[in-house]
């Protein structure tokens, strides 16, 4: 008896399964894109084309203004090396037109660290073994020899920074800066000005 009323229960749990589920899955379409989206461009979803710098052919100064030098270096010396340096680069000065760079540069004084290693022998050490030593002979026991002496002075450094900006949009297109230790005569600190707007500008254009 019990056998049956176990396979009766059993029958209708299968038969329960068998049945229609009441939770049916269901969805609904998406809504339609507003109208403007067909005419709106995402910039920020693509990335930034890459710059086209052989475009720029001639150069003027930023607001016409030449640049600022210091008490060590003339402005016309810093004006001519960036002109120079632009021209090794085949970029013009433009003539009677605004160019398709616009450059600004400055120079500045500062002062630096440097070290440097004297690599001469300063002994050390105490007594030795046995050994002739200073017209003698005697037992000495210790060890000798030698360490290098590193020395910190300060120089004044010419520091020259380089700013390129896009005649049609105004934004900056390129910028360095380089320093070159500061000499004493005129005409080596021209030669410190050269150098500082060369280094500044060996990255241009940017590969």
């Amino acid at each position: 008896m019990r056998y049956r009323v176990v396979l009766f229960a059993t029958c209708l749990a299968l038969a329960a399964c068998q049945g229609s589920n009441p939770y049916v899955a269901s969805s609904r379409p998406l809504p339609p894109a507003p109208v403007q989206a067909a005419q709106t461009f995402d910039r920020s979803a693509y990335p930034a084309p890459a710059r086209d710098y052989g475009r720029y052919r001639n150069w003027s100064w930023r607001n016409g203004q030449l640049p600022a030098g210091s008490a060590s270096a003339d402005p016309a010396q810093l004006a001519e090396a960036v002109s120079n340096a632009l021209d090794q680069r085949g970029l013009r000065p433009a003539r009677d037109t605004r160019g398709d760079l616009l450059v600004s540069a400055d120079l500045r004084l500062e002062r630096r660290l440097r070290q440097y290693r004297d690599d001469d022998d300063y002994p050390y050490g105490g007594y030795g073994g046995m050994g002739y030593r200073h017209g003698y002979y005697g037992n000495r026991y210790g060890v000798y020899g030698s360490v290098p002496i590193v020395r910190t002075y300060e120089v004044e450094v010419m520091v020259v920074r380089v700013d390129l900006f896009d005649a049609g949009s105004g934004q900056p297109v390129w910028s360095a800066s380089a320093e070159a230790d500061s000499r004493g005569s005129l005409a080596e600190r021209a030669d410190a000005v050269r150098e500082a707007v060369d280094k500044a500008m060996s990255g241009y254009p940017p590969s």
